[in-house]
């Protein structure tokens, strides 16, 4: 099934949830205009749906192949990624001063959606290589900025991030890859790393490795850790990376999904050391990964929306050819299974759960984007704080509607969902490693619970909940009844959302209570602030509609949406109220030895 890049979402969420023009107004982005938008957006759909697209499903059958630690990636990929490049897609995001196209980062977010959904073991080449190069802007020494942010930002050299041991999975603390300083200013470094993703390919003439590893005499934890830039090649004496360096992938793991992506053990100096160049400050090394996580986590949650649209895509069209049964609503006999209200309903409740996912996605890169040009301090600080509470939803919400869509997918096409042939379980599985990786979903909500909930008394949360009661009261003023209805619902989420903030907050829960309760508290969070962007749109396109202009069947699609979430899934979010204050007695009561079969 072909994909079809979803213009008319994008540009709306861009618009109508996001307020994209808003940036107009901080001088940033000169050259931001519908037109561009519409234009950059366009292309990038043709791009991803013509070249990304149709090598997805070989990129699973063949996968990559190791041989004397080189790495052959499927066939079209090589030549993919040179159009990838010809196009100059990697710097679509990033300062003209460094060599992007100076364009806000929501559209880097939005362009990774299209991506991810074409092609998603590809993708994670690009989207790892945009973090190295956030963290080189923000830590990079100037020689590094001068020597390697050009050909990252271009996409002719890429990146990889490495944390990953044996031994130190999310317990990154426990690494045990060594650097050693060296006369000239370098580090040799020494061990091994797995899951490394894109870790060694034949797409790219360099790879730039940034390793944490841990220097004499650090002291143990994460707060011993530091930051290193270790190239494949090194510069020879003219300047030319051509010098191998000691940095050798040794083994090809065997995944679930996402055959397309080479996902790597690296040897760091199995020989004589590999050479490397301390990023930023020593054991500073958290900090400066943390900027690439977060890339990461947002463009993760950017990917769940990707390969959610793609699996959803793929069951709408076989839902309207395949014919089965009798139903009410035609007198086809047999019928095209979408008239089922099963069927019906699969499909119309994942559609706005994908919607309200891309909202919180794209609400967190404008956010960042905000953060950084907005007009004053006060702008500023209120857009990272809305970036700092966006990005585990973001994260979570992306990745977890990216499976349940997916599994969803597998569903409408019944028996041959679960063959291969049909290319729906090829999503599902690919879907499947997004709640894991780059911080689990259960690291997401701690971080949501445990940090960003206290920051400030609370204060990110008052401010998004402030915003809800208003748009409650919008829905409650409107003349349709619909949305007067949608306004209720979204206002009994928003209170149990407001006594689970005040019940975790309260000084009398233990960490363990507020450790219980954050999954539940950040599935909440997410479906009542998604919720409230698609019921924001939905005034929005009601607003369209009283203008008469653009496309009235879609602004009232919206609409429909809107208020299909708004039925479904307000009252799942209040649910978990129940689970949130049963805290930690009642999972701790169930013992090891009563769980043990």
């Amino acid at each position: 099934m072909n994909y079809q890049a979803p213009i008319r979402d994008v540009l709306f969420t861009l618009e109508h949830i996001c307020g994209l023009y808003d940036l107009q107004e901080t001088g940033g982005f000169p050259e931001l205009s519908e037109e561009l938008v519409r234009a950059i957006m366009e292309e990038a759909g043709k791009f991803t749906a013509l070249e990304l697209a149709p090598i997805n499903r070989g990129g699973d059958l063949h996968g990559a192949t190791l041989q004397d630690g080189n790495i052959a990636t499927a066939p079209g990929f090589r030549e993919a990624y040179d159009k990838f490049v010809t196009g100059g897609w990697q710097g679509l995001s990033f300062d003209e001063d460094h060599g992007g196209m100076g364009l806000p980062n929501v559209l880097g977010v939005a362009f990774m959606e299209l991506m991810q959904a074409a092609n998603m073991a590809f993708g994670l080449c690009p989207m790892l290589t945009m973090g190295a190069i956030e963290v080189l802007i923000q830590a990079g020494s100037p020689e590094q900025k001068s020597t390697y942010l050009p050909k990252l930002i271009t996409g002719e050299w890429t990146a990889s991030m490495n944390l990953t041991e044996s031994s130190a999975g999310s317990d990154v603390g426990a690494l045990r890859t060594s650097a050693e300083p060296q006369e000239d200013g370098s580090y040799l470094l020494r061990g091994q790393k797995i899951f490394i993703t894109w870790g060694e390919h034949d797409c790219a003439e360099n790879i730039i490795h940034l390793v944490l590893a841990r220097t004499e005499g650090a002291p143990k934890g994460t707060k011993g850790l530091s930051l290193f830039l270790v190239p494949k090649f090194l510069p020879d004496d003219a300047g030319n990376f051509t010098v191998r360096n000691d940095v050798f992938a040794i083994g090809l793991e065997h995944k679930l999904g996402i055959h397309g992506s080479p996902t790597c053990v690296m040897e760091y100096g199995g020989n004589t050391g590999a050479k490397g160049w301390l990023i930023g400050e020593e054991m500073r090394g958290m900090a400066m990964m943390f900027i690439m996580m977060n890339s990461a986590r947002l463009n993760v949650g950017a990917q769940g929306v990707g390969i959610g649209e793609r699996s959803w895509q793929q069951a709408f069209a076989y839902a309207n050819e395949r014919k089965q049964g009798r139903a009410e609503t035609t007198e086809q006999i047999p019928a095209p299974i979408i008239h089922h209200p099963d069927v019906r309903r699969m499909l119309v409740q994942g559609k706005a759960r994908l919607a309200a996912a891309r909202a919180i996605v794209y609400a967190c890169g404008f956010a960042a984007d905000m953060a950084v040009h907005g007009t004053d301090k006060n702008i500023r600080a209120k857009a990272r704080r809305r970036e700092d509470l966006l990005t585990p939803l973001a994260k979570s919400y992306g990745s977890q509607t990216g499976v349940q869509i997916a599994s969803m997918g597998v569903q409408v096409h019944g028996g041959m969902g679960y063959i291969e042939e049909t290319g729906a379980a090829q999503h599902f599985r690919d879907a499947r490693i997004t709640p894991i990786y780059e911080g689990t979903n259960g690291i997401q909500a701690i971080d949501l619970a445990g940090r960003k909930l206290s920051m400030q008394g609370g204060l990110l949360f008052e401010e998004i909940l402030d915003e809800i009661k208003a748009c409650v009261s919008d829905c409650h003023q409107n003349k349709d009844e619909r949305l007067q209805q949608a306004g209720k619902s979204l206002s009994l989420a928003a209170d149990a959302m407001e006594q689970a903030v005040n019940w975790l907050l309260d000084p009398a829960q233990s960490k363990q209570d507020i450790l219980s309760a954050a999954n539940a508290f950040q599935d909440m969070c997410a479906i009542t602030i998604g919720g409230f962007y698609l019921i924001k749109g939905a005034l929005a396109a009601q607003e369209m509609l009283k203008r008469g202009t653009g496309d009235k069947a879609y602004y009232q699609g919206r609409i429909d949406l809107a208020v299909i979430f708004a039925s479904s899934d307000f009252a799942l979010a209040a649910a978990r109220i129940s689970e949130i204050r049963a805290g930690a007695d009642c999972l701790y009561a169930v013992g090891a030895e009563k769980l043990n079969p």
